[in-house]
């Protein structure tokens, strides 16, 4: 069992600089495999080709995409070709990936925002969807230039495990519009589409034949391209379970939509629900605390060590630090859980190719990436923490969601040894999973407790089979009112 953080050679001494420089290392072993890897690179410059030609031709097809008026060039916004490194993982595509041949059914759409900026996305659901309805996730990006495909491990894995996602490029991203037509800014310009976007893509997500998406007809006369008027999934979608994911400054997004509606929040401003729908969130990078937040929902908040272009420690780092939206989510008693991966970087949620981050494409032997460090935590625990407050039974993943969430063994060592990982939380019996630093052990599961009963669609209280059931119906209820 590791020691309780602070743990190891004491500060300071020459080991505990020797093993801080091994952790910091630990932030090039991403690029240094994929620049001693020819089949990486090969299979990199191939997928940007094909990309960059498939974005040429659809400027050809619809020159509206290159209309100054949505403030689009042949280099803006920088990744909306979706080459180089904007690629992401290049084994990730239709041609290469059999995931879309097996698994996956992928419908490209496009929306308008509020602000009748043009929104470039995909809809994933399982292959064998059938007549059930599943649960829904958003995917938002982070800022900079982080276009959607950097985040389609995640998509691919919740598909995986029986959920209908959307992905999508915000304003001034990838693939969608750099402006609206009135110049209204997205990416960093103008932090607001991260949250103002992701209400809309939920909009979206949620639009069916009978309840249109609502922004499209107020923005129909602005270009000659042909949008989405609706979810084509819709179908397969339960519109009472929704959980939205973030990074970066998608994290801050994610955080803001599920304050929306909370006791001494702002209210909730989508169009075609009632109410707030989010059920679950997951942050990476990190979940956000203080002024506009107010915890609604269960929440995972997941955070780097060194985030953007850090640097090695010179002194430990406050064991607590990156703890405030924690106390801020036990303090309300909501359910949370926050965690630190060893040797991050910002960039261990958005796969991108020579970006410092750890180890998340060492083996290429069978036409894809595998093994990896921070990667492979982060999908283990996002889609466990989904599958605990989103999933119902005889769903994949319901039974074992608490299981996989307190696989401590399988993962400890992951852990950061600078700073403290914690939970707060009832498994679905109702027992307190509250420990305050996983990396050093936590007691046995107690019985009962205070650890945030009252948050979301699992809670655990004594009753906890009745509020389920209780739940269900209301979610029945909720579906046949919006006719679907």
């Amino acid at each position: 069992m590791a020691s309780a953080i602070p743990e190891g050679p004491g500060f300071p001494s020459a080991a505990w600089t020797q093993r801080e420089l091994a952790n910091y290392a630990r932030t090039l072993e991403g690029p240094a495999e994929q620049a001693t890897n020819p089949a990486f690179l090969l299979r990199l410059e191939l997928q940007g080709l094909t990309n960059t030609q498939q974005w040429l031709q659809r400027g050809l097809q619809d020159p509206s995409w290159l209309s100054p008026l949505a403030g689009n060039t042949l280099v803006l916004p920088l990744c909306a070709s979706w080459a180089e490194q904007c690629t992401g993982d290049p084994y990730r595509y239709p041609g290469s990936d059999p995931f879309y041949d097996t698994e996956g059914e992928v419908t490209p759409v496009v929306f308008y925002d509020r602000g009748c900026a043009r929104i470039s996305g995909r809809v994933w659901k399982p292959k064998q969807a059938g007549n059930r309805r599943l649960p829904g996730v958003v995917i938002e990006n982070g800022s900079i230039q982080a276009p959607e495909t950097l985040y389609w491990w995640m998509a691919q894995a919740l598909v995986r495990q029986g959920y209908a996602v959307l992905t999508f490029d915000p304003r001034g991203q990838g693939r969608s519009d750099l402006q609206t037509p009135t110049g209204g800014q997205g990416g960093n310009f103008n932090a607001a589409v991260f949250w103002e976007g992701l209400v809309d893509a939920i909009d979206f997500l949620h639009s069916t034949p009978v309840a249109p998406y609502p922004h499209n007809p107020a923005c129909a006369d602005r270009y000659t391209t042909e949008v989405t008027a609706f979810n084509p999934d819709y179908a397969v979608l339960d519109l009472g379970r929704l959980g939205i994911v973030g990074h970066s400054l998608g994290a801050r997004g994610v955080s803001v939509v599920q304050s929306y509606g909370a006791p001494g929040g702002e209210p909730w401003p989508g169009l075609l629900d009632a109410q707030n729908p989010v059920d679950a969130v997951v942050a990476w990078d990190s979940l956000s605390a203080g002024e506009g937040i107010v915890p609604r929902v269960p929440a995972m908040g997941q955070t780097s060590e060194y985030g953007i272009g850090g640097t090695p420690f010179t002194a430990p780092p406050d064991p607590e630090g990156n703890k405030a939206a924690y106390r801020q989510w036990v303090a309300a008693g909501v359910p949370v859980y926050q965690l630190t991966i060893q040797g991050s970087t910002h960039f261990e949620w958005s796969l991108i190719p020579t970006f410092p981050s750890s180890s998340w494409c060492p083996d290429t032997s069978r036409g894809r990436c595998e093994g990896g460090w921070g990667r492979p935590l982060a999908e283990h625990y996002s889609v466990a923490w989904l599958d605990r407050w989103l999933k119902q039974p005889g769903e994949p993943g319901y039974a074992d969601a608490d299981r996989r969430l307190l696989a401590d063994a399988d993962w400890q060592e992951r852990y950061s040894f600078h700073s403290r990982s914690a939970r707060h939380y009832p498994t679905r019996d109702g027992r307190s999973a509250a420990c305050e630093d996983v990396r050093a052990g936590c007691a046995p599961l107690s019985a009962g407790g205070d650890n945030g009963g009252s948050g979301g669609s699992g809670g655990g209280a004594p009753a906890a089979g009745l509020l389920l059931v209780l739940l269900a119906l209301a979610l029945r209820r909720r579906a046949m009112l919006r006719g679907t």
